[in-house]
């Protein structure tokens, strides 16, 4: 599609990890934002080929560099230098580490916050973009200008995508089976969820994800007797297959920004259970599009799980409901366009 030489040149900047939700979503909006062909754009990113071979297969004008810590100054100059030379009208920038090396220039910085990080790597913005009102209202109240911060969510993968053989990873095929996944950090509460999975003595849990909290939630599972029904997949690239797969998913997190997953569970009809955290609390209205249990609370969480085991009519009534609610407010048309405006607007801001 050929660009309109009017449009927004935008610059993205993201120095993120190997794998991660953010960074897989920074690459479906980037390739999103390139097939509309309402912006010139280029990413800057951490040399991570896949990435960068992603990237570049949709169309998007890529380049890696360090973003090394403060010893590296030589490869900050070099993306700086980079930066300059593409003359961007806006630079967005992903997470801490970006937003810090993005300087102030002759362009307008927005920074993209997906969680409530430390705002000292952020102030010397012109703007800033939270991706879930919680993030906004945090924002504001500790000192952004309000008509200078905006909201857009995420969308999910929408790749259509068929489901895993029910026997995957030894599973036994006529019991009920439960799928959680994320980072294994403390933050993601999966020691609840284990500890509430005792009390659903028939349910098989694959655990999909990788982190520090890894070895600690293994000696967990033998200690509560569940290592013959946890399946521990590590980090998977085909998360919506295995939500295409599961009977629901699980979200048992005490800290989440927003929670993507709960956006792919719903655009894969897998019907969610999520903890009152701050972005499955905003997004889920119990009972109708999802189910919402205390944070931090093994018994109403099995309660729920156990619940939904047995009403079908529930699992699916929650399947369609997440559906519809994706399709209108979530959806990557829906959201590409948001960034679009947002563009637009800020390109002809004085």
């Amino acid at each position: 599609m050929a660009v309109n030489m009017e449009a927004p040149r935008v610059a993205q900047a993201l120095a993120g990890a190997y794998q991660g939700g953010a960074e897989n979503f920074f690459t479906r909006l980037a390739k999103g934002l390139q097939q509309s062909g309402t912006i010139t754009q280029k990413a800057f990113i951490r040399g991570h080929e896949h990435r960068l071979e992603s990237l570049r297969s949709g169309g998007v004008t890529a380049e890696g560099f360090r973003f090394g810590g403060p010893l590296h100054k030589v490869d900050h100059f070099r993306f700086r230098r980079a930066l300059r030379a593409f003359q961007p009208d806006i630079v967005l920038t992903w997470m801490s580490r970006a937003s810090k090396l993005t300087p102030k220039g002759d362009y307008t910085l927005v920074s993209r916050l997906g969680h409530y990080y430390n705002l000292k790597y952020y102030r010397h913005c012109d703007y800033w973009l939270g991706i879930s009102r919680g993030i906004c209202d945090y924002l504001v109240r500790e000192g952004m200008p309000a008509d200078r911060v905006f909201y857009i969510p995420n969308f999910a993968d929408e790749g259509d995508v068929a489901p895993l053989p029910r026997d995957s990873f030894d599973t036994p095929t006529d019991r009920p089976l439960l799928l959680a996944a994320g980072r294994l950090h403390i933050n993601k509460g999966f020691d609840t969820l284990l500890q509430a999975l005792q009390k659903v003595p028939d349910a098989i849990l694959w655990l999909a994800g990788a982190g520090p909290e890894e070895q600690a939630l293994k000696q967990l599972c033998g200690q509560l007797g569940l290592s013959d029904r946890v399946r521990f997949l590590g980090w998977r690239a085909d998360v919506t297959a295995l939500m295409r797969t599961a009977d629901m998913f699980i979200c048992p997190s005490r800290h989440e920004g927003l929670g993507s997953v709960i956006m792919e569970s719903w655009a894969h009809g897998c019907p969610v259970i999520a903890t009152d955290s701050q972005g499955p609390g905003e997004l889920i209205e119990s009972g109708v599009n999802g189910i919402i249990t205390p944070v931090d609370q093994p018994g109403p969480l099995a309660d729920a799980i156990t619940g939904l085991i047995a009403d079908e009519a529930a699992l699916r009534q929650l399947s369609e409901a997440g559906q519809r609610h994706y399709r209108k407010h979530f959806s990557r048309a829906v959201i590409v366009d948001q960034y679009i405006d947002l563009f637009d607007t800020l390109k002809h801001r004085p």
